[in-house]
């Protein structure tokens, strides 16, 4: 029986280490990430002089730099996160994603972006009607006003309807403290500040 029980401490105590280490990888993996994207879009940023044989910034996709799209701010809850075009669990494991048939920033209709309730988009649980979002691209800033949050189930995708106007919708999963997976959606829709 003791040799049982050492066994299964010896067991735990390793299961324990590797989880552990795997998330410090994770959070390490994750900050390198989002610094390296945040200094590729402020280096894509910089004033380019005029006769350079390089491509504008304005003139470049989301293909064409890596999957890179906007940086997401909402200075009044400090939270800032590099947004990626896509939403595979790779993608959402490292940053906010721009959900795929949504429109980009500055063009008309809904642009959908979705980020985990516990990594990037935990400070969205302090949202309120009237804050800002800002959205930097290498297209221009555009800025958002908060209009309204609800709570919806996962189906329905109706909240990403493209609409008129310029509007931006968050989604993460909802409760934000919830175990496992999260039954509900929390949905910020934000209209486009002139």
């Amino acid at each position: 029986m003791k040799r049982l029980l050492r066994s299964a401490r010896w067991l735990l105590t390793l299961s324990a280490v590797s989880l552990l280490g795997y998330a410090g990888f994770v959070f390490v993996d994750t900050w390198q990430f989002q610094r390296a994207e945040d200094r590729k879009l402020d280096t894509l940023l910089l004033p380019r002089p005029q006769n350079a044989a390089t491509l504008l910034p304005a003139s470049l996709s989301p293909a064409a730099t890596g999957g890179l799209t906007a940086r997401i701010e909402v200075p009044r809850l400090g939270m800032s996160a590099m947004v990626m075009e896509g939403v595979t669990s790779s993608i959402l494991r490292r940053a906010a994603g721009h959900i795929p048939g949504t429109a980009l920033p500055g063009e008309q209709g809904n642009i959908g972006i979705s980020a985990h309730r516990d990594t990037f988009f935990r400070p969205l649980r302090h949202i309120e009607v009237g804050d800002t979002v800002l959205l930097t691209t290498l297209s221009g800033s555009y800025r958002y006003r908060v209009l309204s949050t609800l709570i919806t189930t996962p189906d329905d995708v109706a909240v990403l309807s493209p609409g008129t106007g310029e509007i931006l919708t968050l989604v993460t999963c909802y409760p934000f403290y919830f175990v496992g997976p999260a039954p509900s959606r929390f949905i910020v829709r934000a209209e486009r500040i002139r």
